[in-house]
């Protein structure tokens, strides 16, 4: 018997929804995927913008936004898991968030300075917890964010399977994409990584 393949990785990479992809959740989507191993992965889509903006989100939780950069930003449907939650993408923040550290905080440090970060190889953060909207609503936090409700999940082997059915096509992650790129322009951008636009792929495509 040959050896079994090594596992993959495919954290801090895109999933792009090819053509053939029925699942009206991810239909044209691209996913950032946080994490994947053995056990399944867990990402979040950066192109299915919902009708609430950032500001309307802060409303919700009772908190006024300090930023204008980001007010106008729409809130993202990141997934069909959980989504009564909300899930931010950041640049990383290390040690304490602008401003004084709150009472029993430490000073400085490597850690990301908010409770529940997930720090992503390659150089993101993903928090679940309130105080990186605190930090945004006193004008400091995170550079760039991407704030979505719910995220996208995935059993072990089940991304695998998808993949060998050609249901997505996988890339190295670019931040850029992520919040710099017009909302409607990132499927087609992440489709460009690959040196590929949609027109060339048909609904029973190969990997590229």
């Amino acid at each position: 018997m040959s050896a079994p393949p090594a596992p993959m990785n495919l954290t801090h990479h895109f999933l792009i929804a090819m053509p053939g992809m029925e699942d009206a959740s991810f239909a044209r989507s691209v996913v950032y995927l946080c994490e994947h191993n053995e056990r399944g992965a867990l990402g979040l889509i950066i192109n299915k913008p919902t009708d609430i903006s950032l500001a309307g989100l802060f409303e919700k939780v009772d908190l006024t936004l300090g930023r204008d950069d980001l007010t106008r930003q729409p809130v993202f449907l990141g997934g069909p898991v959980q989504t009564e939650r909300g899930f931010v993408l950041h640049d990383p923040v290390r040690g304490t968030p602008e401003g004084a550290p709150r009472e029993g905080e430490s000073q400085g440090g490597d850690e990301s300075p908010y409770a529940s970060t997930m720090s992503i190889p390659g150089g993101l953060e993903m928090t679940t917890s309130k105080d990186v909207l605190e930090a945004l609503s006193h004008g400091a936090g995170p550079r760039r964010v991407l704030v979505t409700l719910g995220y996208s999940a995935w059993g072990e082997g089940q991304l695998e399977s998808e993949l060998a059915e050609n249901s997505w096509l996988t890339v190295d992650a670019d931040a850029s994409i992520i919040f710099d790129t017009p909302v409607d322009e990132r499927y087609e951008r992440a489709l460009g990584l690959l040196g590929l636009q949609s027109w060339m792929l048909s609904r029973d495509a190969g990997h590229a």
